[in-house]
């Protein structure tokens, strides 16, 4: 199966001279939280294949690939025409299984990568703008390593959610930390500062992803549980894009149900929908 036309122009075919700049998906059966996830369906298609079809429509990447360690997800992959890589199972972290197939797709084609975009693939309404924006963070400033999306977080129970990673950020859009608690405080006048989330696209240059992989986890990351905790501990800086899009990321099957509401008349569906279906 061909790219699908609603993917656009790819930036490096405008100009060789561009960063080459590849989207990884990583996807895994095996979640604690929603077994089975990427496979789980929205408008009748695969979660994954919503990920997959949307960020192929970012200007900015020249190929997207799926990164799994299921046969389950593999036979979607190559149903849909995706370009996929089989990793290895016993990975803790995405930015490992990502950073495993950013290696193998070097390999198997004969490029290097120069920024590697990891794409959760539990954000099934991603909108390419929101990719391109970050990717362009780094194609614009060379001196940054990794940049990331942030989002308004417009409920108090969004907010008080343990599943939403909420983000602050210092005057110049540069993450100052991630938590599950809610941050800002709402006490002593804080109502005024803003409330935001993490929205899981995070492009790497090349060699900061290997270098995050070997570095260990911190204390922090850890009580977190949030791996960009470990960039920020090792004093590496993250430039945040503010998104207005409205997205929702599904970490649970009740999350499933709301994303599921929302997407019903969602305008890029359309594109993708007739080759994504199952």
């Amino acid at each position: 199966m061909s790219p699908h036309p609603a993917a656009g122009a790819r930036i490096d075919t405008i100009d060789p001279m561009t960063p080459r700049v590849v989207a990884v998906v990583p996807a895994r059966m095996a979640s604690s939280r929603f077994p089975g996830k990427p496979m789980a369906l929205i408008c009748g298609i695969p979660m994954i294949g919503h990920c997959y079809f949307r960020t192929a429509m970012a200007k900015t990447v020249a190929e997207t690939w799926i990164a799994t360690c299921d046969r389950e997800i593999m036979d979607y992959a190559h149903s849909i025409g995706a370009k996929a890589v089989m990793t290895k199972p016993a990975h803790d972290r995405c930015t490992d299984r990502v950073a495993e197939a950013m290696l193998k797709i070097e390999a198997e084609t004969g490029r290097r990568i120069d920024i590697v975009t990891l794409m959760q693939g539990d954000e099934p309404m991603v909108v390419p703008q929101m990719i391109d924006d970050a990717v362009r963070l780094l194609l614009e400033d060379p001196s940054l390593s990794v940049a990331s999306v942030i989002a308004d977080i417009p409920t108090d129970a969004e907010f008080d959610d343990p599943n939403t990673v909420k983000v602050v950020t210092g005057l110049n859009d540069r993450a100052l930390f991630f938590s599950r608690e809610p941050i800002p405080t709402r006490q002593k006048g804080a109502c005024a500062a803003p409330r935001r989330r993490h929205v899981a696209i995070v492009p790497f240059r090349r060699e900061a992803l290997l270098r995050f992989n070997a570095l260990p986890p911190g204390p922090l990351e850890t009580a977190e549980a949030i791996d960009m905790l470990r960039l920020l501990e090792h004093g590496d800086a993250v430039k945040m894009a503010l998104t207005k899009t409205r997205t929702l990321s599904v970490d649970t099957p009740e999350d499933l149900a709301r994303v599921q509401a929302a997407m019903a008349a969602d305008r890029l569906v359309p594109l993708y929908a007739a080759a994504a279906a199952i």
